[in-house]
């Protein structure tokens, strides 16, 4: 048996400070090119793993990033039928200024409950003037959001967290 070693290529450094954002405006990332898988896990276990669509996913770039908002609106056939929306408020560089932090909100498609607080944390991969393609993963306890939300999966499928993986490519609007 032999064994043969392939090539890999390393992906290049991200952008160091504010360069990492397109110019000021307002993105869309079409629903082919925004892919969000659901995860639920039980320690170390997935338990359920399942594509979501992304019926909006909309990205507001500003000159101060703290007026910068990124939301996401999923549904699908592993939410049950229930609808599941991120509302990011601000984009800022973390701590290393290797990646960016979107703070924000999970929440259900009903208004009337409040939602439960979650951090995108996001890796630009590529980014031109006009357009910007991110990987990114929002980690939340299970318990806690479904107490505070009402947010509630099957219960043949036992989690103890929720992970959600989104890749975007955000393209600018036209006017």
């Amino acid at each position: 048996m032999n064994t043969q070693t392939l090539p890999t290529h390393a992906l290049p450094p991200p952008v160091p400070g504010a360069s990492r954002l397109p110019h000021p405006g307002t993105y869309g990332a079409a629903g082919d090119r925004c892919i969000v898988e659901l995860t639920t896990l039980l320690g170390p276990l997935p338990t359920l793993r399942r594509r979501l669509t992304a019926d909006g996913a909309t990205l507001t770039v500003a000159p101060s990033p703290e007026d910068c908002a990124l939301s996401l609106k999923l549904n699908g056939t592993a939410l049950e039928g229930e609808e599941l929306t991120f509302a990011g408020t601000a984009i800022e560089p973390d701590a290393n200024d290797a990646r960016l932090r979107v703070p924000g909100e999970l929440a259900t498609g009903d208004t009337t409950v409040p939602g439960f607080p979650a951090t995108l944390a996001l890796r630009v991969v590529e980014r031109t003037d006009t357009s910007l393609l991110v990987l990114g993963t929002i980690r939340v306890p299970y318990r806690p959001l479904r107490r505070t939300t009402g947010f509630a999966l099957s219960r043949i499928r036992p989690s103890d967290r929720l992970r959600l993986l989104i890749a975007a490519e955000f393209t600018c609007r036209p006017a």
